[in-house]
């Protein structure tokens, strides 16, 4: 039986999406990456692939006919919306498009028409005159886990290449807002479905988690902060109690190093910056990221739309070909 296709949303349409579909499409038989179908405006790649001079035929399709258009031909699910922006300059009202494309690529898997689903970068500060509501592309894929599969989730973002894991414990939130949102119910909540997945999803027999501390030095024995004692610790206690290999706190400046990293699958920070930082001083490239806790898979590239080098040939394709070549590796 042929396997099913991966979705690609078309992400924000005026950023480097489009381009580096069109170069992980190119890159399918030299890397062997699994098969593929984009969401967009068929006219958008066709048009992009053109003005880039990239031999990409674009063909539209339906998720049933990709895997056989895919060896030939870049197959396109329309979504029957014309681009109006241009590269590096957003449009507004294509928001609505963006929007739609992470939506339909969620009901192609929920619909057996898709294996999982990868997703371009999107500019959160476009859709929001759309109506978005959600702070990231995290948030929005936990409602539509609900949405399409009538399962409550908690979306948990992990940050992978291949000799780090990371998973910040709180995301798009400013920074002093975070030791109120650090509760030790969030953290056992994380902890769990980070353990789960790296288990369902990635086959590790038994997943080593080690957490980072919020204050430095990890709070030097409550001298410079008490939610080591007070939250973190008493939440790697009930993981533990619970059967999984929880580790820490430990101080987030040591927990990085070549050594260091052998002794854990994933790490886990309590703010955004401490997990990527680390991940993308040593893979900025080659990074992906990684929805945990849905009921699909969902892979997507580590960085942003780049509306400063999109239309210019000049993008780097590794991490969105990282994202696919993942999505095709893990457990559905």
């Amino acid at each position: 039986m042929t396997p099913l296709p991966l979705a690609v949303t078309q992400g924000d349409p005026s950023g480097i999406g489009p381009e580096l579909t069109l170069r992980a499409f190119l890159a399918r038989r030299s890397l062997g990456l699994p098969a593929f179908f984009a969401i967009g405006d068929p006219a958008l790649y066709a048009r992009t692939a053109h003005s880039l001079g990239l031999d990409v035929p674009v063909r539209q399709a339906t998720p049933a006919q990709a895997p056989a258009v895919f060896p030939d031909a870049l197959p396109v699910v329309s979504l029957e919306r014309d681009v109006r922006g241009a590269p590096g300059a957003p449009d507004p009202r294509d928001a609505a498009a963006t929007i739609l494309s992470i939506e339909r690529a969620v009901e192609t898997v929920a619909k057996g028409e898709a294996r999982g689903v990868v997703t371009c970068p999107i500019a959160k500060n476009v859709l929001y005159a759309a109506g978005f509501r959600h702070p990231g592309h995290t948030e929005f894929l936990g409602e539509l886990g609900g949405r399409f599969f009538a399962q409550e989730t908690q979306a948990v973002m992990m940050l992978w290449a291949e000799e780090l894991a990371v998973v910040p414990i709180t995301i798009h939130v400013a920074l002093k807002e975070v030791p109120r949102l650090l509760t030790r119910a969030l953290i056992v909540s994380t902890g769990r479905i980070v353990a789960q997945d790296l288990a369902r999803r990635f086959g590790v027999a038994a997943p080593r988690l080690a957490f980072a501390g919020l204050n430095p030095h990890a709070g030097e024995a409550g001298t410079m902060g008490r939610e080591e004692i007070d939250t973190i610790a008493p939440a790697v206690a009930e993981l533990r109690a619970l059967g999984i290999d929880a580790r820490g706190p430990f101080p987030a400046d040591t927990l990085f190093h070549a050594a260091a990293r052998k002794n854990y699958d994933a790490a886990l920070c309590p703010t955004h910056d401490q997990a990527l930082i680390p991940i993308k001083t040593l893979a900025f490239d080659r990074g992906v990221n990684v929805t945990l806790g849905l009921p699909f898979i969902r892979t997507s590239p580590d960085h942003g739309t780049a509306f400063d080098i999109a239309g210019k040939g000049i993008a780097d394709p590794t991490s969105l070909i990282e994202a696919i070549r993942l999505a095709g590796r893990l457990r559905a």
